[in-house]
């Protein structure tokens, strides 16, 4: 640093305020550099939920079809969602054997 031996009061104070308003730039910067970082962390880290939720979500969906379509290993009954899927076809071939006589 400069010897301020060779300043006037006014010249030091003057300097002391300019170093303090430097300091309070650098200061505003280090900070509005950690918001937007905190900004980001935060976005990356929704992001990364709303991914995991939407996995959660295919799964417990996936599994709730394959309960309604296949039978479980040690029951072979029919499941729910073939006997539905049976009934509607015979509906519809039922309807169309209908319209067919009488039409």
């Amino acid at each position: 640093m400069a010897d301020n031996s060779g300043l006037t009061d006014q010249e030091r104070a003057e300097l002391e305020e300019l170093r303090a308003e430097r300091a309070a730039r650098q200061q505003a910067e280090k900070d509005a550099a950690e918001r937007a970082e905190l900004e980001r962390l935060r976005a990356q880290r929704a992001e990364s939920e709303a991914e995991r939720a939407a996995v959660a979500r295919d799964a417990e969906a996936r599994e709730r079809g394959r309960k309604l379509m296949q039978p479980d290993e040690d029951d072979l009954r029919m499941p729910l969602g073939q006997k539905i899927v049976i009934l509607a076809i015979v509906g519809v071939a039922v309807v169309w054997l209908a319209v067919t006589i009488l039409g």
